[in-house]
């Protein structure tokens, strides 16, 4: 399926996912579709392994738990940030390293107080490798951390590969 890219979320300094300036993150790349799922692009390698040649259990978590903790931030105006309650996966396939894969998450259930979504790794070939199911509760940033957005570098970064649309 292809999805039309309608917009990208920021990325940060140091965060393990998102965080441009962290030497052992995973540098992902959040792109916002047109019906407001959020797809991540990422590729993992050899410091982000478990066993030789395969992405450790706990990134694909990260990543998966990044991805739809963040795909709130695309129904709101103004930010709107989650802190995880409840993270399922179910890992279906090893994943490489040093490939691009793509992340896929959504919102499935929301009230004032709590949102529900969903999402996939999904490998160079197509094939699902990981899915889980999240519970987030809605908190205001200034109640999770002191963040502040220029010391963070927390803004939208544009590449030249930045992609117009993403065949999932």
């Amino acid at each position: 399926m292809l999805h039309k890219i309608h917009g990208k979320q920021q990325n940060s300094k140091f965060c393990f996912v998102c965080g441009l300036k962290n030497n052992f993150g995973i540098h992902a790349h959040f792109y916002v579709t047109e019906n407001q799922e959020l797809i991540a692009l990422f590729t993992p390698s050899e410091e982000h392994q478990s066993y030789p040649g395969r992405l450790h259990g706990g990134i694909a978590s990260a990543i998966l738990d990044e991805t739809i903790g963040r795909a709130i931030l695309s129904k709101y105006e103004t930010e709107v940030w989650g802190v995880t309650i409840e993270l399922n996966l179910k890992f279906k396939k090893p994943i490489p390293l040093n490939q691009q894969l793509k992340v896929i998450g959504r919102i499935t259930n929301e009230n004032n107080r709590m949102f529900e979504g969903t999402g996939e790794i999904i490998l160079p070939n197509g094939d699902v490798a990981v899915t889980a199911e999240g519970k987030y509760l809605k908190v205001p940033i200034e109640k999770i951390t002191n963040f502040d957005i220029e010391e963070n570098e927390w803004r939208v970064v544009e590449l030249e590969t930045d992609p117009k649309e993403i065949e999932i």
